[in-house]
């Protein structure tokens, strides 16, 4: 589904991603983690067309992503993208978050839309919240809505990053389950987080990424119960301690 080869980028002098190769396939869930700063976020930003990549390429479904005459916004209709702030549009109601992007993108008709959106958000349990405002919802619920304006787009594939990084402890259980069932329902998955008991109980595989290199890349048991090098000794030893 997803192919990163040799990925390098570059702000100015300084090289953020360097010759990164990793492949999803079709209904796996691949956490990246690493230490802040490390290039996790550009990396998936890379992958959805946001960031720009000088070396190497990405094919998202066949199609590649650093091909000047690619359709990046017909791209990210395809690949959903979760931020960690939620980015939802303060001036709209919850159920008009949702139904904007399917009748400007997508065509649909207002009642397509509205269906649409009332499912999902059904789904992410928040169907009692539709008509309200994102000031009047907790952060996990703006994720959850997030989530759900996302999957409108019956995205391919989903890219998740740090998705309860901004979220007080209590609310990111609620995020979690929501993705732990999009991952049961085999959605592929790129999650940038640190939250590393979702990584084990949920991920494929485990990325871990340190100075915009791919140091490592493992199933996640073989991950958490294997040897590793000393950068990701270094880092497990931090994180596992919280």
């Amino acid at each position: 589904m997803i192919e990163i080869s040799g990925v390098s980028k570059y702000y100015g002098k300084f090289e953020v991603l360097r010759n990164c190769t990793a492949k999803v396939e079709r209904g796996e869930v691949v956490v990246v983690c690493g230490p802040s700063g490390s290039g996790k976020s550009t990396l998936i930003n890379c992958v959805n067309g946001l960031e720009p990549f000088q070396k190497g390429s990405i094919r998202v479904h066949g199609i590649e992503v650093g091909d000047p005459r690619t359709d990046l916004p017909n791209l990210r209709t395809r690949v959903g993208m979760v931020f960690q702030n939620f980015e939802l549009f303060a001036h709209l109601t919850i159920l008009d978050n949702i139904m904007l992007a399917q009748r400007i993108v997508l065509g649909r008709s207002e009642a397509m839309a509205k269906a649409k959106a009332m499912q999902l958000l059904d789904r992410v349990d928040l169907a009692d919240h539709a008509r309200k405002f994102p000031s009047q919802l907790s952060g996990g619920q703006q994720q959850r809505v997030a989530i759900a304006r996302a999957l409108a787009m019956d995205p391919l594939a989903m890219l998740f990053d740090e998705p309860t990084s901004a979220l007080d402890p209590e609310m990111i259980a609620e995020v979690l389950d929501v993705m732990t069932s999009l991952a049961k329902d085999g959605m592929t998955m790129i999650v940038v987080t640190h939250e590393m008991g979702f990584a084990r109980r949920v991920a494929s595989r485990v990325i871990f990424i340190d100075q915009g290199e791919i140091v490592e890349d493992r199933p996640s048991e073989e991950f958490f119960t294997g040897k590793h090098s000393s950068r990701t000794e270094a880092f497990l030893g931090k994180i596992l301690q919280h």
